[in-house]
């Protein structure tokens, strides 16, 4: 496998080794040990599954309290995958990320607690995996807007179709509640 750090370091793109033959293709999905070797620490605890049209854009969503990490995966379409620092004190506050994952490329990103998430579909459909540290916790659940002008994140989709509750969203700097940034010399 092969792991490469994007422009937020802590976020990670991650190719699986793929072993392909005349009958498809088999791949490690998760191996906790050499995960963990390369940066992601931590254990799995809940499993989601989300399928969306195209157009669809969902986030930007974080939890705070119990932050949950993420471990993106694309079952079936391509997404455009964004995560965001929002650890305050973070020297990369509102800096975001985004990397195109797909059933094709079948790259991973990993996205650690503390970074607010959220995707578009770039296809007609796309169905996407997280593997989650924490449990989701409706009360802890929190929104970034989308389209936060302080964040300018290039979406490359026109006229998403968005939730109720994601357009409503304040924009970061109207947040109440955000994670902190420890910096441990890590």
């Amino acid at each position: 496998m092969r792991v490469t750090p994007t422009d937020l370091p802590e976020v990670l793109a991650i190719e699986p080794e793929i072993h392909e033959d005349a009958r498809g293709y088999f791949l490690e999905q998760w191996h906790e040990s050499r995960y963990r070797e390369a940066g992601i620490a931590g254990r799995f605890v809940q499993d989601n599954l989300s399928s969306s049209h195209h157009g669809a854009l969902r986030g930007l969503h974080f939890q705070e309290p119990d932050p949950q990490g993420k471990l993106i995966s694309v079952f079936a379409g391509r997404i455009f995958d964004v995560a965001v620092d929002i650890r305050r004190g973070s020297p990369r506050f509102a800096q975001w990320v985004g990397v195109e994952l797909s059933a094709d490329n079948r790259k991973q990103l990993w996205i650690p607690p503390g970074f607010a998430h959220g995707f578009c579909v770039l296809g007609e459909h796309a169905t996407v995996s997280y593997k989650c540290t924490e449990i989701y916790v409706p009360g802890h659940e929190r929104v970034v807007r989308w389209n936060d002008p302080a964040l300018g994140i290039a979406w490359p989709v026109r006229a998403p179709i968005v939730s109720e509750r994601d357009r409503l969203a304040p924009a970061l700097d109207e947040q109440r509640v955000l994670p902190d940034f420890l910096d441990n010399g890590a």
